[in-house]
């Protein structure tokens, strides 16, 4: 909610109200009073926008052969002009009034009750305006979060709030510019801003690193860790109510934790607790190294080490390719777990690992970060013998149901993304025909919901004849940009193989008749 007048005046106003209340305590229609006065509706720092390079008739289209998907494809590209919006003008003149980030091009939002841009759903919306042939609202994105790093905070923060300054999420802005780049071959546009790409990367290294030995060695990983005891703002009352009944040193402790599990983007999930006190208050995300943001950090010096080679910097590149074999011996020697086949979160309190099912524990697969086919095939039996696959709705995030959203019976798109292009680029014929099984089950289930409910969703529920998923702090939303980029990159990596039928969604790893 936008301030009508300068911040200074409107604080000065509501301590003169509350000294001129008996007890300093404000009656809620007072306070609705005064924010109304004082404050405009929430909305008018973004304004609509309908990107001017939308167009009704992409190529991907012509890459689908059944016509019921590629109608749906159809509306999924029509969502684009829904989720576009760009900056009040205002917001650069008096920064003062908004809790918005000035971004000088114009963005896309994920939908319902996010009005603002987020870091790592803009990963998968870029993949997904990409397909749909809009590479200028692409580009906008992507010089956003360079404009980000390098005018304002020298990392991405976490969305686009003042609140969100101090935090960020997953890194993925060196992983957009190569989808843009595969798209343009846009080296101009990289030349300019690759400085950047390794700015932010040297935030994650300056500040998110961690030490550890093993084996008589030390190794460098990174890890999400936000020290600000601070309430999230977005959640204020939410972290106070939580951290009541502690002292004040835990107090700011819990509130950090809180902060660097935003940041990891998994807010909240078992991923995080420990075993102990109520869930929320056991959050420990700083002693746990994430096989997932190690893998993202993988592939962003892969990519760094292949830019400034592509540029004729060899000394650069040079310095990331050795970064990289690093961080590879790195997570062979500390998040590996040869007896279980497959990586998995280090605790560093406990000095081992998490042995829990997760998804992002095959990242490293999609990350191509230390992967022979021997380890795949590893990777496969560890998938195939757990009960993730047993869902007909998609990969479940845990197999652990704790009510927050980032655990089970929800599924994420981002996720199902991760493990399915991980499976896809492998060797293995095995790895490839459960990408294009899971590929197909999720786009069921997706399509299904879609027709049921009209509306693509930022979470969806494993159990069941398909439905939006449900737990954390909010209602599950619609939209949802991420989602709908997934399904894209999907239907464009097998839109030629499905076909779409009525039949309902069926239990088991055998999928039923709706794709065949």
């Amino acid at each position: 909610m936008p301030l009508k007048s300068n911040p200074d005046v409107v604080l000065k106003q509501f301590w003169e109200l509350v000294n001129a209340t008996p007890s300093g305590a404000l009656s809620k229609p007072q306070l609705a009073s005064f924010v109304e006065a004082h404050f405009f509706p929430p909305g008018q720092e973004l304004e609509s926008w309908v990107p001017p390079d939308w167009t009704d008739s992409i190529p991907l289209l012509k890459r689908i052969s059944d016509e019921k998907l590629r109608s749906w494809a159809q509306t999924l590209n029509a969502k684009w002009k829904q989720l576009g919006r760009r900056v009040n003008p205002d917001v650069q003149v008096t920064p003062w009034r908004y809790s918005v980030i000035y971004v000088p091009h114009p963005l896309i939002v994920p939908g319902g009750r996010f009005r603002e841009y987020y870091y790592w759903d803009s990963f998968w919306v870029v993949r997904g305006l990409l397909l749909s042939n809009m590479t200028a609202t692409a580009k906008g994105l992507i010089q956003n979060f360079l404009y980000l790093v390098s005018n304002r905070f020298g990392h991405v923060p976490n969305g686009g709030r003042v609140y969100y300054e101090r935090r960020s999420q997953p890194p993925l802005l060196s992983l957009m510019m190569e989808s843009y780049l595969s798209h343009t071959n846009d080296t101009e546009f990289l030349q300019e801003n690759i400085h950047l790409l390794e700015a932010e990367y040297h935030f994650w290294q300056d500040h998110r690193a961690v030490n550890i030995s093993a084996g008589g060695k030390q190794y460098s990983l990174n890890r999400y860790n936000v020290q600000v005891g601070e309430p999230r703002p977005e959640s204020y009352m939410k972290d106070v109510e939580l951290a009541m009944g502690i002292d004040e040193e835990a107090q700011q402790g819990l509130w950090a934790e809180l902060k660097s599990a935003a940041e990891s983007g998994w807010d909240f999930s078992s991923r995080w607790f420990l075993p102990g006190p109520p869930p929320l208050q056991a959050t420990r995300v700083s002693a746990i190294v994430p096989v997932d943001l190690n893998a993202i950090l993988c592939k962003a010096e892969q990519l760094l080490a292949a830019f400034y080679q592509a540029l004729g910097d060899g000394e650069r590149a040079s310095r990331f390719q050795a970064a990289r074999k690093q961080r590879v011996a790195a997570l062979t020697a500390l998040l590996w777990n040869d007896e279980v086949g497959v990586w998995l979160d280090y605790n560093l309190l406990r000095q081992r690992h998490n042995r829990a099912f997760y998804p992002s524990n095959l990242s490293p697969l999609w990350a191509e970060c230390g992967v022979d086919l021997p380890r795949v095939e590893r990777v496969l039996r560890y998938l195939e013998e757990s009960s993730a696959l047993s869902y007909a709705n998609g990969l479940p995030t845990s197999l652990i149901r704790t009510g927050q959203q980032w655990d089970f019976p929800n599924a994420w798109a981002p996720l199902q993304h991760m493990v399915i292009a991980g499976l896809a680029k492998s060797s293995s014929p095995r790895a490839q025909e459960l990408a294009f099984s899971l590929a197909r089950r999720w786009l069921q289930m997706n399509l299904a919901v879609f027709k049921k409910y009209q509306g693509m969703f930022e979470k969806y529920d494993v159990e069941g004849d398909g439905k939006p998923g449900s737990g954390g702090e909010y209602p599950v939303q619609e939209g949802f940009g991420w989602t709908n980029g997934v399904a894209l990159q999907l239907l464009d990596l097998y839109g030629e193989q499905l076909t779409a039928a009525s039949s309902p969604l069926s239990p088991g790893p055998g999928l039923g008749p709706a794709f065949s």
